[in-house]
């Protein structure tokens, strides 16, 4: 069961970290001296693109590779961006010390969009992995 449900089981666990993430605060942690420039966003564009990738594996799970890819390579990433502006919309609604960004959402859906571009890839006729099983 575990392995015929891996990508769906992976998935939940990713939304659920992530939404635990966004919405609740880690003001208390030390970031040291150590600074990134636009780290926040790097790490927005990483959650996000992992977020589609995943999506799309539980499409093609789900399905059992029956939905076309090109009509997941166009839900995935709608549902990423979706959830990614409904976060923001929750951290400026529901938290205190969480603000929603417009620059957040921008780099979700850059992320969602790169996430796209690697399951296309991934999946082309040149790979040997077929999206059909």
């Amino acid at each position: 069961m575990l392995k015929k449900n891996r990508y769906t089981l992976l998935f939940i666990s990713w939304v659920l970290f992530l939404t635990t993430l966004s919405l609740f605060s880690f003001s208390d942690l030390d970031t040291g001296t150590f600074q990134i420039p636009y780290a926040d966003k790097i790490t927005h564009f990483g959650f996000y693109f992992i977020f589609v990738v995943l999506a799309a594996l539980v499409f093609r799970e789900r399905t059992q590779g029956n939905m076309p890819l090109k009509k997941v390579l166009v839900w995935a990433p709608l549902a990423a961006i979706f959830y990614g502006i409904l976060i923001e919309g929750l951290q400026h609604t529901v938290t205190e010390d969480r603000m929603a960004e417009w620059g957040d959402v921008l780099a979700n859906t850059i992320g969602a969009f790169a996430g796209v571009i690697l399951i296309k890839w991934y999946f082309s006729k040149e790979r040997p992995l077929k999206w059909k099983f």
